[in-house]
């Protein structure tokens, strides 16, 4: 579980949080207003109705005379439609305030996270991800949207009411209003428990959100290893813990509404009692009494709807919070403003101010310690490799060769010292402008959604297809491609779950082709893949490299043995450097690395031929 979910959500309500809300809200101000005009209009009629029918009881039915019924027909016919067209307005107008400020905050959420340094993501699962972009966004433009209108129409509708009872008959208005101070009470009471209880919930689902994609996506492991009794354990506790916790919550609001509901009762009861008394001994005509009723019975309606809108309020800042948390979070790697001012940041390149990159690189005293870390990688490190240059790393698995390459992508910074491209600290121009300049193919390398030619053409978007099939053949792609069924218009799956994995790294040998980078990061890995899909890669990765800036992270030392440079990576720091031949000569770790994986070789090469 991330870190990001231990945030203190155990905050009373606060304006702050809800004022972070505000650039989300005042886009669409405008019809936030016309909804609220509309309610006012909806409420102003609601709170005319029972007037009227204390008018008709007193003036038609009572006397049991028509005269004037006529005119007073239209106009009730008139409000009652003018009703209907007020609330069909507000609906259509709610609904699209709802989905566009849940556009808005997931547009805002996922360009944020397009941002943050790869530390964010290697700390924090996607469930939590995926929950604050969708659910949490969707809960706020909801409430939004309706909340704030509905409000306004519960509070304009309560208090035209209590102004309409006082003009009428203030002890009977009295003994309505002596009711809010009890609702009020009970509202607060109720609302602080909800709160928490909603926040653990929240907290608890998207934990299950999380546990729920882990699952998906390693289903095949799960399958493999006999271990579904195991998975199912785990999720089935998440989802019992937030099965307690949402009945607890369930049941919170279960009494709290019938309270509210007893209370409005109680109104109604004393109004009937005290108003029948005044109709028989005091004169009071019964079409007063009439509208008191309608107003003790319906007034409790927005009342409650205010409390109940209140309750979303607090219960939403949960929401609130886990968004504007995510949105508060910092990328590790920044450009200074200088740096943005001259060459743009990753939605607005100012690419005109790009000088090209050659690809020479240097560790100038480089010291470096990762963020979680307890002790230093590297400590006065220099390296200087000149443009072009074929740089190997090699060590066990675990023993940190992506330090290297990690610091020349800028994916992390030197605690102390400078990473220099080309003659100049990597933090004195943008991540963009080396970025793009950047080619890396992963051990298990991603790919998108879509075509096979979509996936190459995320090297360069605006290549041709002519140049997405040129690229392909260049790396020996086109001939795996061949055998797909749909040839480059094949569908690859989720992450490029329908092709293997040599299939995926030679397309996204293409793709790197296609972008054509003067610094080149391959992780090599050819452990996994058949003997001639082997020799394809070896292949696409002899032509990638030639005349480029290379570091390869290498698994099969044989294939190393013409590198410019060699670096042995031992439980975290650079112990040997060299070229294969020194390193042999020197009889080192590299030595042993290469003696083993020799004696490993030949003895497969042995058992197979038997």
């Amino acid at each position: 579980m991330s870190y990001y979910e231990e945030f203190d959500y155990n905050k009373p309500m606060s304006l702050k949080v809800w004022a972070k809300m505000l650039p989300f809200i005042k886009p669409h101000g405008k019809q936030l207003a016309y909804c609220a005009a509309l309610m006012t209009a909806v409420a102003g009629i609601d709170i005319a109705m029972p007037l009227l029918l204390g008018h008709a009881i007193d003036n038609y039915i009572t006397p049991r005379v028509s005269d004037g019924i006529w005119p007073f027909l239209a106009v009730v016919t008139v409000m009652v439609i003018l009703q209907g067209v007020g609330v069909k307005l507000f609906v259509s107008t709610a609904l699209k305030v709802e989905m566009k400020i849940g556009r808005d905050l997931r547009d805002t959420v996922f360009t944020h996270l397009q941002k943050l340094s790869f530390s964010y993501y290697n700390q924090t699962p996607v469930g939590y991800m995926m929950a604050r972009t969708h659910s949490d966004t969707s809960r706020i433009g909801e409430l939004v949207a309706w909340g704030m209108v509905d409000f306004a129409w519960s509070l304009i509708y309560c208090l035209g009411a209590i102004v309409a009872m006082f003009i009428y008959d203030w002890r009977l208005a009295l003994i309505v209003c002596a009711t809010i101070p009890p609702l009020a009470l009970i509202t607060w009471f109720f609302q602080k428990k909800i709160l928490v209880i909603n926040r653990a919930v929240r907290k608890l689902n998207s934990k299950m959100t999380g546990a729920m994609n882990e699952g998906i996506t390693g289903a095949r492991t799960t399958k493999v290893l006999v271990t579904e009794e195991q998975s199912l354990k785990e999720f089935s506790a998440v989802t019992g813990d937030l099965k307690r916790r949402a009945t607890r919550m369930i049941f919170m609001r279960s009494v709290f509404l019938p309270l509210v509901l007893f209370v409005g009762s109680l109104a109604t009861a004393f109004v009937l009692g005290y108003g029948g008394y005044e109709v028989m001994f005091l004169g009071v005509e019964l079409g007063v009494l009439t509208i008191f009723v309608q107003y003790a019975g319906s007034f409790f309606d927005p009342v409650q709807n205010i409390a109940n809108i209140l309750t979303e309020f607090v219960s939403t800042q949960a929401n609130i919070e886990r968004v504007t948390g995510m949105l508060e979070q910092t990328p590790d790697i920044t450009d200074t403003p200088g740096v943005i001012e001259k060459y743009g940041d990753s939605f607005s390149p100012k690419r005109e101010n790009w000088e090209p990159l050659i690809g020479e690189v240097e560790f100038k005293d480089v010291t470096f310690m990762y963020p979680d870390g307890k002790e230093n990688v590297l400590e006065h490190f220099n390296l200087k490799v000149p443009a072009g240059s074929y740089i190997a790393i090699v060590g066990e698995t675990g023993a940190g060769k992506s330090t290297l390459v990690n610091l020349v992508c800028r994916f992390f910074e030197p605690t102390q010292g400078q990473v220099l491209i080309d003659g100049r600290d990597c933090r004195e121009r943008s991540q963009l402008w080396l970025h793009s300049a950047l080619g890396y193919v992963l051990q298990s390398p991603h790919l998108f959604s879509g075509t096979v030619r979509e996936n190459i053409r995320y090297g360069r978007l605006d290549a041709t297809d002519e140049e997405v099939e040129a690229a392909a053949k260049i790396v020996s792609a086109d001939k795996i491609i061949a055998k797909l069924e749909g040839g480059f218009d094949a569908l690859v799956g989720e992450g490029g779950d329908r092709l293997s994995t040599g299939e995926k790294q030679l397309i996204s040998f293409a793709r790197a082709v296609l972008a054509d980078p003067r610094i080149f990061v391959l992780d090599e890995a050819t452990s996994s893949v058949d003997t001639e899909t082997e020799l394809l890669i070896q292949s696409a990765s002899a032509h990638l490299l030639r005349g480029r800036t290379s570091f390869v992270i290498a698994h099969r030392l044989s294939t190393i043995r013409t590198a410019d440079l060699i670096l042995v990576v031992k439980d975290g720091k650079i112990t040997e450097r060299g070229t294969h031949k020194q390193l042999l000569r020197a009889k080192g770790h590299y030595y042993e690395l290469y003696t083993r994986q020799f004696e490993e070789d030949a003895e497969k090469t042995v058992l197979g031929g038997a």
